[in-house]
This record gives C-alpha cells, sequence and structure tokens, in this order.
C-alpha cells in the first residue's frame, strides 16, 4: 500500500478516536444510559483515545510514517479490542441490548483498523510510494 493510503487510515482512526473522546468528555452521562455502560467507562474511554488520537496524528503528519510508531498504534488499536470485548463480559447484564451491539460493532471496526495499520507498518519502504 502507498504512504499516502497509510496516512489516511491514520486520519480516519484518529478521527474516529476524537469522537470517542468528545462523547467520552460531552456525553459520558447520556451515553452511559443509552448502552447501559457506567459513565466513567465511556469518560475513560473518551481520554483513552484522545492519547492514541495524538499518536496517530503524529504518524500521519510524518513524511513517511515511523514503521514502529504504527505498530505500536496497532497494538494499542488491539489492546481496546480486548478491552471492549473484556467490558461485553463483564458488564453485559447491565448493558442495554444496543449497548452490546455498539461495543461488539466498534471493536471489529477498530479491529479493521489495526489489521491495515500493521499491515502497512510492515511493507518494505522500497515497495511503497
Amino acid at each position: 500500500m502507498s504512504i499516502l493510503n497509510l496516512k489516511n487510515i491514520l486520519v480516519a482512526d484518529a478521527i474516529t478516536c476524537g469522537g470517542v473522546f468528545a462523547i467520552g468528555l460531552f456525553a459520558a452521562a447520556p451515553v452511559g444510559a443509552l448502552l447501559g455502560l457506567p459513565e466513567n467507562v465511556v469518560a475513560i474511554g473518551g481520554w483513552i483515545c484522545l492519547a492514541a488520537a495524538l499518536l496517530m496524528i503524529v504518524a500521519a503528519r510524518q513524511a513517511v510514517p515511523n514503521p514502529a510508531l504504527v505498530k505500536l498504534i496497532a497494538l494499542g488499536n488491539l489492546g481496546w479490542v480486548a478491552a471492549s470485548f473484556a467490558v461485553v463480559a463483564t458488564v453485559a447484564a447491565q448493558m442495554t441490548g444496543l449497548g452490546i451491539a455498539v461495543v461488539v460493532a466498534q471493536a471489529f471496526g477498530v479491529l479493521g483498523f489495526a489489521i491495515l495499520e500493521w499491515k502497512d507498518a510492515g511493507a518494505p519502504r522500497s515497495l511503497v510510494v
């Protein structure tokens, strides 16, 4: 894949993280109630996403994104996926059906980002244009 494609993936991932941050900062209580999640889980998730988004923007702004940084971002995304399923496993009884569906769906979306980022980080630089 091209460097431009990797940068677009990183920017898209950062935008989604920014959205989760905004939700965690400004709407943790109503979103938590809608999904059946504790408010602090929504808020903490938002702050984690802010940190991740900043790393993604740093990588996307590099002329050639640093492969180690992109792999770190991908590993962080895998951690998010694992944490998402852990949240469902531990609080599913109090979650709404919508909440379970949203948490599982976003986990698979983040997994997609992780796979694309890891794959592109490992691409030989001579083949990346």
